[in-house]
């Protein structure tokens, strides 16, 4: 006996080792190795312009050109883009939306230094130092670039730090929700309430300390609440509709594909674009990613840029709903039954 518990401590120490040597780099890697890939920007300026920032940053943007400051604004506030840096006779300037993510802010404005001399940033957010400020003169000038920020983050929080950390508690929470009603609501149609009435009170409750109480978040407070709920319900429901499927082990898959991965390539600190891909990418499709994107788009743009991330999340909120409906009953159900079923068998015996 003592040593078959030896052995099992030991192999749940492996375990557990080997699961921790494969998260430190899930987290870290994307963390430690932020640069564009593909980078959505608009340009606007003669045509050398343009070639002068693709050759200069290989594989980093994908640059649309346009015609002036206010086409390169309209992309930029429909999340078309995420910044423009344009060249006119008065000289380059550079527009950003803070945020669409504070990040990308600061690296346009580093990318620049090939058309002048930005000026160095107060809190450089690491992205290597292929996009350090020039030293030099070189491109069009050697004047401080202007920046304009034209989609800011909200004054109480200046750094956009308090959007990324406000889905950590709203992640936890929604994964603990659809592991309780799995375990301890046994009936369908107890769970689909118990889960659309949570997903109902965590978007009023989040909204109301996001916009309300910490006003890190600006927007209509309904539409804010609206997004949290289809956020929660996209976490929760999957968590549980998984379990009611494929039974405790669907617990664990959903914690880890859902939580774990979800969070370390979501892109909410920075943006999806800077992750390295295809993980950038497939964030997108789980459902942290997904809601900072939407959560952005509803605060910030109106809306605009967030119709794929709303996909997502309705799909696993009523993809989570209907594994809930076809998914076995809770054992509640069974221990009631069983005592009904030995009551014939008992009476026979005596």
């Amino acid at each position: 006996m003592r040593r078959n518990a030896l052995s099992l401590g030991v192999l749940i120490a492996i375990a557990v080792v080997i699961g921790q040597a494969l998260l430190i780099p899930l987290f870290a890697a994307p963390a430690a190795n932020l640069a564009p890939h593909g980078l959505p920007i608009a340009v606007a300026g003669p045509p050398q312009v343009v070639a002068q920032i693709q050759a200069a940053h290989p594989g980093a943007f994908e640059v649309t050109a346009v015609a002036d400051a206010a086409a390169a604004d309209s992309k930029i506030k429909d999340r078309d883009v995420y910044g423009a840096i344009l060249v006119t006779a008065a000289g380059p300037e550079v527009h950003v939306a803070s945020a669409a993510s504070p990040a990308v802010a600061q690296l346009l404005t580093q990318a620049a230094s090939g058309l002048g001399r930005p000026a160095p940033p107060t809190d450089s957010p690491g992205l290597g130092s292929d996009m350090a400020p020039s030293t030099g003169s070189p491109g069009l000038g050697s004047n401080v670039v202007p920046v304009r920020d034209v989609v800011p983050v909200d004054p109480d929080d200046p750094r956009g730090a308090g959007f990324g950390a406000g889905f950590l508690p709203l992640a936890i929470t929604s994964l603990l929700a659809g592991v309780l009603v799995f375990l301890f609501v046994p009936r369908r149609g107890a769970r689909l309430t118990a889960l659309v009435t949570f997903a109902a009170l965590a978007g009023l409750a989040g909204a109301g300390v996001l916009v309300g109480w910490l006003g890190v978040l600006p927007g209509d407070y309904f539409a804010v609440a609206g997004v949290l709920a289809l956020f929660t319900l996209a976490i929760a429901g999957a968590m549980t509709g998984l379990a009611a499927v494929v039974g405790r082990q669907g617990l664990a898959l959903g914690a880890v594909v859902l939580f774990l991965v979800g969070n370390a390539l979501s892109g909410i600190a920075a943006a999806p674009e800077l992750l390295p891909q295809p993980w950038g990418a497939v964030g997108q499709w789980l459902p942290i990613g997904a809601g900072g994107t939407l959560l952005r788009s509803v605060a910030y743009f109106g809306g605009n840029g967030g119709g794929f991330a709303a996909t997502v999340l309705g799909a696993y909120a009523i993809g989570g709903l209907l594994l809930v409906l076809i998914g076995r009953r809770g054992l509640a159900k069974k221990t009631e039954a069983a005592p009904a079923a030995a009551e014939p068998e008992l009476a026979a015996a005596r």
